[in-house]
Order: structure tokens, then C-alpha cells, then sequence
């Protein structure tokens, strides 16, 4: 069978800007991550705040290329952007003093990319 790619609007808008914005400023981690989001449903990122919390330090740009569930603790401040979020770990993220967003928002923000940290 063919491969159609996402069906989900939204993120076939985020996965085309995505490409888009990594072309214009010649930013890598941004087409990396497009990659990541045309994954199938099945083979998409999944990552518990635990991991968000072992792998990053205080105050640091983390971008999930999938969701984010609320499994563990956090015990540092930091700007999380995903696809989607559980409430739990939208609730986990904030009571740390950290930001959420949208991958979306975040282009807007930072479009070079710089001092973004993968979470896969």
C-alpha cells in the first residue's frame, strides 16, 4: 500500500511548516523533527515527564516530536513543546515553574532552533 502520510490536519500543517521554516533559516533540528512527526501513529514518541526531567537541565527548550504523559516527576522549571500533552503532565510541567506549547509556537519563538533539545 502507498504511504499517505498523517491524516491529522494539524499536524500535517505543523510537519509543513516545520520543513518550511528548516529550509529558510538552514535549521536541521526542525526537518529532524518533521521527520519524527511523519512517523506512523504506532511508531510515534511517546515520553513520560521523568525522562523530560532526567535528560534536561533547568531552563532548557525541550521539543518532543509525539506526546508527552504525566509518568514520573519534574523538579526543575522548563519550556516543554509537543503535539500533545496529558493534563497530568501539563499540570507536572507548570507546578515546576515550567512552560507549555504547541511545536507551532515554539517555531515562532526560536525558528534558528538554537539551544533546542530533542526528547525522543
Amino acid at each position: 500500500m502507498r504511504r499517505t502520510g498523517p491524516t491529522n490536519y494539524v499536524l500535517r500543517i505543523t510537519i509543513r511548516k516545520l520543513r518550511k521554516v528548516a529550509r529558510e533559516h538552514k535549521a536541521l533540528v526542525w526537518r529532524y523533527v518533521a521527520e519524527l512527526l511523519q512517523r506512523p501513529a504506532r511508531r510515534r514518541v511517546v515520553v513520560n515527564v521523568s525522562k523530560i526531567n532526567r535528560y534536561s537541565k533547568e531552563n532548557e527548550i525541550v521539543v518532543v516530536p509525539g506526546k508527552v504523559l504525566g509518568a514520573g516527576i519534574i523538579d526543575h522549571p522548563v519550556t516543554v513543546a509537543a503535539i500533545g500533552f496529558s493534563r497530568s503532565a501539563v499540570e507536572k510541567i507548570r507546578s515546576a515553574g515550567g512552560r507549555v506549547m504547541h511545536i507551532l509556537e515554539l517555531i515562532r519563538e526560536n525558528p534558528r532552533g538554537s539551544g533546542v533539545r530533542v526528547i525522543i
